[in-house]
């Protein structure tokens, strides 16, 4: 397959810039809300401790971005495609219906979180009719639009450069010591940081792993990470397109990790040894600390940060489902967009009940957690096993250190669903 690829011309001969997008994409749907706040948390517990953390899973996400996009551009088809070629239907509608799940089950935390966003830009707003009117008019997009691929890169072209303007006017108003930042780069254990398993204690249950095991979940995002095969494919491009398409990578989790450790580093300086429960909450704590401007700054970044994720968590879920069943898989073709609106309603429908009742689906979220224990690893060694198989890749294969860290990143994600199923366990217990 590598040696057919090979021949083809380069349809993007621009700019460099011109080939930056799938990656971006895939950075926009791991840092949403969840990365936000799990980021401003880390930093309001252990201030700038764990920025050398952040960095390590950056570089383990932007390892198996890249091996996706590369198994994408040699296999010369989707990730789920050619699982169904080498391995069987039956091993890639697994993996379709699994990420589908995932991505409906969470979808709900995307329509909250732009609930919040509304909320605090203005205040005594309806959120559900927000909710309701922001789902309505996607679907419109979705089945009016075009070119959807570059109707959705050039919207988060634009809502990556206002997020990056945001929290840097931020981090400016926190006036961070440049000691502090370069010494949390350095591998260290904050004081009072327990690497102990989830544990029932006072009628609930603590987890002192807690900040640490979301940030590697939000940060590495496996499921992600696999659509990467998806996205190449959609933007056309070749083996020449690849080569250049490596600073598409390097700019996605560029974008992923700084956007985070601005926050971190905001609210270790400003909100230390404080802790929010959701974004709304975490705004409200900021708006004394950073000013007028600065505040609206933030509001502005929020609901940038939550819209991202809103459309394309659903399209990965939609995309990869319609793509394990055989069935056309780019965005524009009918059935990713069907299974995409499903993802959209289930997610709205759930948060208009949370916001309704004010309570969480708390069983919705078990039932997501566990699907993660089974998702994410069966995802990670698809996409090691695909970018081993020399009948796929030929001379493109895994080099020695891709391994080794793709290795790490195996035994990571392992280790998380580890936790998650103990963790689930405690729950049903």
């Amino acid at each position: 397959m590598a040696e057919n690829i090979s021949q083809k011309g380069s349809r993007y001969t621009g700019r460099w810039w011109r080939s930056v997008g799938p990656a971006l994409i895939t950075a926009c749907v791991v840092f949403g809300p969840g990365s936000l706040l799990v980021s401003a948390n880390i930093g309001a517990t252990y201030r700038t401790e764990m920025l050398w953390l952040l960095v390590l899973t950056g570089i383990l996400m932007g390892v198996y971005v890249n091996m996706a996009a590369r198994v994408g551009v040699v296999g010369g088809a989707s990730p789920c495609r050619l699982i169904a070629e080498h391995a069987g239907r039956g091993y890639a509608v697994a993996v379709g219906l699994t990420l589908f799940s995932i991505c409906s089950i969470f979808q709900f935390g995307n329509n909250l979180a732009v609930a919040a966003a509304a909320r605090a830009l203005l205040p005594g707003i309806h959120a559900q009719w927000i909710v309701v009117g922001l789902n309505l008019c996607i679907v419109v997009l979705l089945f009016t639009a075009r070119h959807v691929y570059q109707f959705l890169e050039r919207m988060v072209k634009v809502t990556v450069a206002l997020i990056l303007i945001c929290f840097l006017l931020n981090l400016i108003a926190a006036h961070p010591r440049p000691a502090a930042i370069l010494k949390g780069l350095i591998p260290q254990i904050p004081v009072g940081l327990s690497f102990a398993f989830p544990q029932k204690a006072d009628g609930g249950i603590q987890d002192p792993m807690l900040l640490v095991a979301s940030l590697c979940g939000t940060t590495f995002s496996i499921g992600a990470a696999f659509y990467q095969g998806n996205l190449v494919r959609e933007k056309g491009w070749g083996l020449q397109e690849y080569r250049r398409g490596i600073q598409d990578t390097i700019a996605g989790v560029a974008v992923l990790t700084t956007v985070s450790a601005m926050i971190m580093i905001t609210t270790a300086t400003i909100i230390p040894g404080k802790n929010a429960t959701d974004v709304g909450m975490l705004a409200q704590s900021l708006q004394p600390l950073l000013g007028t401007l600065s505040y609206l700054a933030f509001c502005l970044g929020l609901l940038a940060v939550s819209l991202n994720p809103f459309l394309i968590n659903a399209m990965i879920g939609g995309g990869i489902l319609a793509d394990g069943m055989g069935m056309e898989s780019r965005l524009g073709d009918k059935w990713p967009k069907r299974f995409t609106v499903i993802v959209m309603l289930i997610g709205m429908v759930v948060a208009l009940l949370a916001l309704q009742t004010g309570e969480k689906p708390v069983r919705l979220v078990i039932v997501g957690q566990a699907l993660t224990v089974i998702g994410n690893p069966l995802m990670a060694v698809s996409l090691l096993w695909l970018a081993n198989r020399h009948q796929i890749m030929g001379t493109y294969r895994n080099r020695f250190l891709t391994n080794v860290i793709g290795g790490i990143g195996l035994i990571t994600v392992l280790f998380m669903a580890l936790r998650v199923f103990y963790l689930i366990v405690l729950k049903l217990t």
